[in-house]
C-alpha cells in the first residue's frame, strides 16, 4: 500500500509534532530578512512598519523590522495569533470582520468578499500613517487574497514602501508585479519573487531538514519501507495519491 502513495510536504498542518516537517512555513521563515530590507531606508530607524499576515513569515517579518528599530504594527484575520504579535513587542491592530479563525492545519480561513471589504477599509487608515508595509497573507492551495488597493497605496506618503511577499501567488498589493519595482505617486511597490533565494543556502539546509525528519518519522528501517497510516494527522495532510487515486481534497 505506501508503496503506491506519493506525498507533498506542503499541505502538513500546523501542529507542534509537525514543525520539523512543515516546508513552507519553515523556508518562508527565512524569507522575511530578504523582504524586509529592500524596504530599510537610510536614517528610517524610528519609522512605523506595517505587516499584514502574522503567520510564520509575517511574525518573522514583524521580529526583523523590531530589531531593526522600528515601530511595528500587525493585523492577521485570526485573533489567536494577537499574543504572539505583541510578544514580539508590536502592536496588534484589531479589526472586526467578523467570525474567522484558521483550518484544522492552522491556516487562516479565506474570507468572503464582505469580509475583505470590512479588512480593507480597517487597513486604510493604518496604512495611510504607515512607512513601510510588509504584506504576507496567503491561503493554502488559492490565489493570495487582494488586501491592499490602489487607493491605499496613493494615500501614503512620497518615499513609502510597500513589499508583497505574496506575489507570487497572485499577490494582497494591487499594482504589484513580480520581480519588479512599481513607483505609484512616489510610493514603491516591490515585488520581490522567490525568495527563499535570496537565502538560498539556509533555504536549502531547512528544506533538507524537512525531508530528513519525515523520513525519519514514516520510514520503517526494518521492513525497508515507507509505513504512511492513513490516519496519522501529517500523513492525511501530505499524500496526495494512494493506490492510483486521489487521496487529498486540497489539491
Amino acid at each position: 500500500m505506501t508503496s503506491h502513495a506519493r506525498n507533498a510536504l506542503a499541505p502538513v498542518p500546523r501542529r507542534f509534532r509537525n514543525d520539523q516537517r512543515m516546508a513552507p512555513s519553515r523556508i518562508r521563515s527565512k524569507c522575511p530578512r530578504a523582504g524586509v530590507s529592500p524596504a530599510r531606508r537610510p536614517g528610517s530607524d524610528s519609522e512605523t512598519r506595517s505587516s499584514i499576515g502574522a503567520g510564520v513569515a509575517g511574525l518573522q517579518a514583524i521580529a526583523t523590522a523590531k530589531r531593526l528599530g522600528a515601530r511595528v504594527e500587525a493585523f492577521d484575520t485570526r485573533p489567536a495569533v494577537a499574543e504572539q504579535v505583541q510578544s514580539l513587542g508590536a502592536r496588534f491592530v484589531e479589526i472586526d470582520v467578523g467570525q474567522v479563525g484558521q483550518t484544522e492545519q492552522g491556516y487562516a480561513r479565506e474570507l468572503t468578499a464582505e469580509q475583505l471589504e470590512m479588512q480593507r477599509q480597517g487597513m486604510k487608515r493604518v496604512i495611510a500613517y504607515s512607512d513601510v508595509v510588509i504584506t504576507t497573507a496567503q491561503v493554502f492551495g488559492r490565489p493570495a487574497p487582494r488586501i491592499v488597493t490602489r487607493d491605499m497605496v496613493e494615500a501614503m506618503r512620497p518615499g513609502s514602501v510597500v513589499v508583497d511577499m505574496a506575489v507570487e501567488s497572485g499577490g494582497n498589493v494591487e499594482g504589484s508585479v513580480l520581480d519588479e519595482v512599481v513607483d505609484i505617486d512616489g510610493v514603491k511597490v516591490i515585488g520581490l519573487g522567490n525568495l527563499p533565494s535570496e537565502v538560498a543556502r539556509n533555504a536549502s539546509e531547512m528544506y533538507s531538514s524537512n525531508v530528513t525528519h519525515f523520513i525519519d518519522e514514516f520510514y520503517d528501517a526494518e521492513n525497508g519501507r515507507f509505513d504512511l497510516d492513513p490516519s496519522d494527522e501529517i500523513v492525511a495532510g501530505c499524500v496526495l495519491t494512494r493506490g492510483g487515486e486521489m487521496a487529498n481534497d486540497t489539491v
